[in-house]
């Protein structure tokens, strides 16, 4: 059977917006379906949030039917636990929604909060031994996440890449399909 795992971004939780949509529509597909809310949401550590992912998701429990959706900086905690599964362990594959490597727009206390997850390196090549299957959904009028880093994913993790049309950052949407496509 089919397992999703759903990852929220800094300052959200695991409840709301398209959240709440995708898994509806999983279970109706009978897919299991796990959201959690992530610690210290609005001063999140990398430590503390793959830690918490480590906590949660049993090394043993991650296979090809696996599946992880991240948004915003939980894209970058899926592949950071990534990077610390075992060298055998692939996984059925990621979505990332509003992934980021770099931000703009942020104020020094923000840029204080995101400056370890910008500069800490991370293993993209372990990332794709994991999952050979990864699409990155962008939007093109994000007010944090700037569309070069459409190419950041494509170059770096050879991710299937889509720019959807006026989605922000994705915080106000209520449904993104193509992510039910992709899982399918």
């Amino acid at each position: 059977m089919k397992k999703v795992y759903l990852i929220h971004g800094w300052g959200g939780s695991s409840e709301g917006g398209w959240f709440d949509w995708l898994k509806e529509e999983l279970k109706k597909k009978e897919t299991e379906v796990y959201a959690f809310d992530m610690p210290d949401t609005e001063n999140p550590k990398i430590e503390a949030w793959v830690k918490y992912l480590e906590e949660k998701i049993p090394f043993e429990d991650v296979d090809e039917e696996t599946y992880f959706v991240g948004h915003s900086i939980g894209c970058q905690t899926i592949m950071r636990f990534l990077e610390k599964l075992p060298k055998h362990k692939e996984i059925g594959g990621c979505v990332f929604v509003a992934g980021w490597l770099n931000l703009i727009n942020l104020n020094e206390k923000e840029m204080e909060i995101a400056h370890p997850w910008i500069n800490s390196k991370i293993n993209f090549d372990r990332i794709q031994r994991h999952s050979h299957k990864i699409l990155a959904i962008f939007s093109d009028n994000d007010e944090l996440v700037p569309l070069s880093e459409l190419d950041i994913f494509k170059n770096q993790l050879g991710t299937k890449t889509l720019i959807k049309k006026k989605q922000g950052h994705f915080n106000d949407v209520k449904e993104i399909p193509e992510i039910l496509e992709f899982i399918k």
